[in-house]
């Protein structure tokens, strides 16, 4: 009896030491992430490689912080614009969240992607009217094999307009709660041993949250397309780039449920092999002969410039205006080569079905638009540097704190009114847009680029900036 009663404490010792060996054991764990991959479908591949070979080493988690695809036609043209999460799922991603472009072509096509994935999507700051983002989560928990208790939280950028960059139709039904106020609260809400934020709401609100609120081990951001490597108030801040150049690598070791280190780094993706199996997919995905069709040709290689330039003409000649407008955001190439242009090139660099609008404005408006688009507090991405390419010149003149205070334009006339082509984008979301005689054409500017490339190739464009900043 006592021999027995000894045994069964000295096995329950065993055990209790067992349990403690393994909770005060040493573990890592990796997270890797990726922001704005704009369905890049180039370095999917190598992904793919990193990913499995660092899980064959060690307890890996892969998350994104928004904006999945507008950029490849491959994907945007495809339903539901799947692919590049049918991509993810390949890899094998734990979790994500939303990014403005998620949104670009329309609810019902966000609501399938997120049905389609195999992981969650997380974001705390949106609410929807109807049920039909019934699966779209606002935290996700993962665990370690160690019991290390990993929770994320998602949010996306939102502005005073009350909703992120885009159409406004593309948010009807929809509510966006302050991306700082929301995730500070469900910081404070989730209890895990290390706290997540995927933040698709730049660089400057994410260090912005991080210098209010340090609930947050690690804030893997995205939608200002830094690469980012930085510490705010003990809070590890990282953002990839864009199209999948970078994958961040979070290690995380504990000891038990204690954090010991964490560190983070940027690792560039083309020094990993192609993974084949996925190779074989992007062929699929890639099997699209419409996109392959060559619609004319440049007779030099162009940068960005030279596609803002080459855009604000194409639509003032097609306009049959005095000028053309177009936001820098809206051309999504940082240039073209030399040689053939393909549908699919064109549809890469206009892939929002923007449409024409019509105007008449006189330089006074036009001065009132540019300057309150510089001067812009509220969307610091878009603030501050020239964002609306012209094909009329002019210079904006800054102070020494660089705030705009006012624009000369060279070729205009002050008092008179101007037929101005610009952009649909423009119209609906600038602010002090204002002017008479306003009209929504039924002109597609994919449309127009088509055309123009299709009558006057080899085309010829001059990369020199007629827009300036000047210091005074």
């Amino acid at each position: 009896m006592k021999k027995g009663l000894y045994s069964g404490i000295f096995g329950n010792f065993i055990v209790f030491g067992l349990l403690m060996y393994i909770m005060l054991s040493p573990s890592e764990f990796v997270i890797l992430s990726t922001n704005d991959m704009h369905a890049s479908l180039g370095n999917a591949s190598r992904l793919a490689s990193a990913v499995k070979e660092c899980r064959d080493t060690v307890f890996t988690i892969v998350v994104d912080a928004g904006d999945r695809w507008t950029g490849n036609a491959y994907v945007d043209l495809a339903e539901h614009r799947l692919p590049i999460i049918r991509i993810m799922n390949e890899v094998g991603y734990n979790v994500a969240t939303l990014g403005n472009h998620e949104f670009d072509a329309g609810q019902q096509t966000l609501a399938a992607s997120i049905d389609y994935a195999s992981f969650p999507i997380i974001c705390a700051n949106m609410q929807s009217e109807d049920n039909r983002f019934a699966k779209l989560g606002t935290t996700s928990r993962i665990k370690t094999p160690a019991g290390v208790i990993i929770d994320f939280v998602g949010v996306v950028t939102s502005f005073s307009n009350g909703h992120p960059d885009g159409n406004a139709s593309n948010f009807e039904g929809l509510t966006f709660e302050n991306p700082l106020d929301a995730a500070e609260r469900e910081g404070e809400a989730i209890d895990g041993d290390i706290k997540v934020l995927l933040s698709h709401m730049g660089d400057d609100r994410d260090m912005e949250l991080a210098g209010r609120y340090d609930g947050y081990d690690i804030i893997i951001g995205g939608h200002t397309h830094r690469l980012l490597d930085t510490v705010v108030n003990g809070t590890i801040i990282g953002q990839t780039e864009r199209k999948l150049k970078y994958v961040g690598a979070t290690r995380v070791k504990m000891r038990g449920r204690k954090v010991l280190s964490i560190e983070y780094e940027n690792i560039p993706l083309a020094g990993y092999a192609k993974d084949e199996a996925m190779e074989h997919l992007i062929d699929e995905i890639e099997d699209n002969p419409a996109l392959k069709v060559v619609v004319g040709s440049l007779a030099q290689d162009i940068n960005h410039i030279g596609l803002g330039n080459l855009r604000t003409e194409i639509m003032r000649k097609a306009a049959k205006a005095d000028i053309g407008i177009y936001h820098r955001g809206g051309i999504r190439l940082t240039g073209m080569s030399k040689g053939a242009v393909t549908t699919k090139m064109l549809f890469d660099n206009e892939p929002f079905f923007s449409q024409v609008h019509t105007i008449e404005m006189t330089p006074a408006q036009l001065r009132k638009l540019i300057i309150s688009k510089y001067n812009d507090t509220v969307n610091a991405k878009e603030s501050h540097r020239i964002d609306l390419y012209a094909s009329t010149p002019y210079n904006i003149i800054v102070n020494k704190r660089n705030e705009a205070y006012d624009v000369e334009f060279p070729k205009l006339k002050e008092g008179r009114r101007y037929k101005i082509a610009i952009a649909d984008y423009v119209a609906r979301t600038y602010k002090d847009f204002e002017g008479e005689n306003e009209v929504r054409t039924p002109m597609l500017v994919y449309d127009l680029d088509a055309a123009y490339f299709a009558k006057r190739s080899p085309v010829k464009v001059s990369c020199e900036p007629k827009q300036r900043i000047v210091v005074r």
